[in-house]
């Protein structure tokens, strides 16, 4: 049976919109995208190798789907670690809009997403990756599907956009199993599902 890890890149006040530039996604006016790349170092590069060194697949939100597609099969460099992994081992993209996908190697879930990633987990080995993909992630929060989380946490506060723990979100309780700090300030976090969130008094 597969595992499946999240990695996100948020603010500190848990904003996940648009790191990665102006255009990426304006929905609902937000006008600040691309928050994250003045925070690129060597330190970043390093950890998102070691994670694209493990995929066995990947699962996509059709939004972070569509981000991907329009750029790395352009990217044919195969020494890339990052290029090389997401055109070459399999993608499963959630979604009820798109009825195929181009990039090679994908498969379109759109049926019950849930039951969909439940049944992928359990018929893969390995560790199956979400990159980004928030409102799928908030959907397999609420039914105990993502296993591992790695949050990127940088040093700015946007006071608007999407949150990844939106009002409502499924109360879980989680594992800090590895934590690091890039050069630039990035607070790079790991943990793991542990199950319902315990309560006491003081």
């Amino acid at each position: 049976m597969a595992t499946l890890s999240l990695t996100q890149f948020l603010t500190l006040d848990g904003v996940h919109q648009a790191p990665g530039g102006p255009e990426e996604d304006t929905g609902d006016g937000f006008d600040q995208g691309g928050w994250s790349v003045p925070y690129d170092d060597e330190d970043f590069g390093r950890f998102m190798t070691e994670v694209f060194r493990r995929p066995t697949a990947f699962l996509l939100g059709r939004r972070t789907y569509e981000i991907f597609a329009g750029y790395w099969p352009q990217q044919t460099d195969p020494d890339d670690p990052v290029a090389s992994k997401l055109n070459g081992l399999p993608k499963y993209v959630a979604s009820t809009t798109l009825t195929h996908a181009d990039w090679p190697t994908t498969t379109v879930l759109g049926g019950d997403v849930a039951q969909e990633v439940a049944d992928l987990k359990g018929g893969l080995q390995g560790e199956i990756q979400m990159h980004g993909s928030a409102g799928l992630a908030r959907t397999l929060f609420a039914h105990d599907l993502i296993d591992t989380l790695h949050l990127l946490v940088y040093p700015v506060v946007l006071g608007k956009g999407r949150r990844l723990f939106a009002e409502g979100v499924t109360p879980s309780a989680f594992r800090l199993t590895d934590t690091r700090t890039t050069g630039t300030g990035v607070a790079i976090h790991t943990y793991e599902l542990a199950g319902r969130p315990t309560y006491g008094s003081f």
